[in-house]
């Protein structure tokens, strides 16, 4: 009996080119989506380019013969904009490019899609309790209004036919190879830079590569996960001081802090333009997963201190921080 292929969109990038790797390791087949012709991704079984994303998008070859879809593609928080108009582009890859996917999908006789969104969707700061699923939705970016866009449009799709749609939204995603923050903590402290974060007293989730990665799995696989909107995190919220004090175990070099009020951070961040890194740093941003767990038996394979331990060993070894 043949099997059928998975579909996993943006294979090449970071949190795709895990998935792809741990299906492949779990048996399946996988076809990889990528945008470059040139771009091969390891342990895929084949690769279709498709050029840039947008509502045009043809997915007829990367659809044949698929009966789920991991869609992980996206454009993502883009550090030094150069489009014209940023929403336009957002909403153009993230919004148009999913639902037309979706339709495609469809019509192939796609049975699940697993849609990687974002918890930013439901806004940027936490403040008296976490988010969770059933939360009013309040993107306050770009990147977080396209994510709800898209969410709206594989909602309303699902409700009109056939095909089962989950909706992830994860918190901030670290792992080896992952850029952002976690990157920039691990950087500061290998250099011995002295941080003036000692006086913060927040709480973020995070979750770990691995830790989504089985997660995904897990929600195109089980019957009650079809058309659900899931939060996913490590199950354990930590301050910044915490974290970058874990980090340093983790990497070997200890946390140089010293304490500076938040308002003050706040500040000085926004004058100098970096208003969404403070808000990341001194802000709380906390996930409830409960009922992801509950419904799906789901556990996080790995610990925020373990995860935390593979990507320092990652960055030391690739002599990136």
């Amino acid at each position: 009996m043949k099997v059928a292929p998975l579909l996993v969109t943006g294979a090449n990038g970071f949190i795709g080119s895990v998935l792809v790797r741990r299906l492949a390791s779990q048996g399946h087949q996988v076809r990889a989506a990528v945008r470059a012709e040139s771009t091969s991704v390891p342990h895929a079984a084949q690769c279709v380019s498709l050029g840039e994303l947008s509502g045009e998008t043809d997915w007829s070859a990367a659809l044949v013969g698929v009966t789920t879809v991991f869609h992980c593609a996206a454009r993502a928080h883009v550090l030094r904009e150069s489009a014209a108009d940023p929403m336009a582009e957002f909403r153009r890859v993230n919004a148009a490019a999913t639902l037309g996917l979706a339709k495609q999908a469809l019509a192939a006789g796609v049975k699940r899609l697993v849609f990687l969104s974002s918890i930013g969707v439901l806004g940027a700061e936490t403040f008296e309790r976490p988010f969770t699923a059933q939360d009013v939705p309040m993107p306050d970016s770009p990147y977080a209004v396209s994510k709800w866009e898209a969410e709206q449009g594989l909602n309303s799709l699902a409700g009109s036919s056939g095909l089962e749609v989950v909706i992830v939204r994860p918190p901030l995603v670290y792992g080896p190879g992952a850029r952002g923050n976690i990157a920039r903590m691990m950087r500061w402290l290998r250099r011995g830079v002295p941080l003036p974060f000692g006086a913060i007293d927040n709480r973020r989730s995070f979750v770990g590569v691995d830790n989504l990665v089985d997660f995904l799995i897990m929600s195109a696989t089980h019957p009650a996960a079809a058309n659900q909107v899931l939060l996913v995190s490590d199950g354990e919220d930590v301050s910044t001081p915490d974290l970058l004090r874990r980090i340093g175990d983790a990497a070997g070099t200890p946390a140089r802090l010293f304490p500076v009020p938040a308002s003050l951070l706040r500040l000085g961040a926004r004058a100098l333009g970096l208003r969404d890194m403070a808000q990341r740093l001194c802000g709380s941003l906390q996930v409830d997963m409960t009922s992801s767990c509950q419904l799906l038996g789901w556990v996080p394979p790995l610990s925020l201190d373990t995860g935390l331990r593979q990507t320092a060993e990652y960055f030391r070894r690739e002599a990136r921080i």
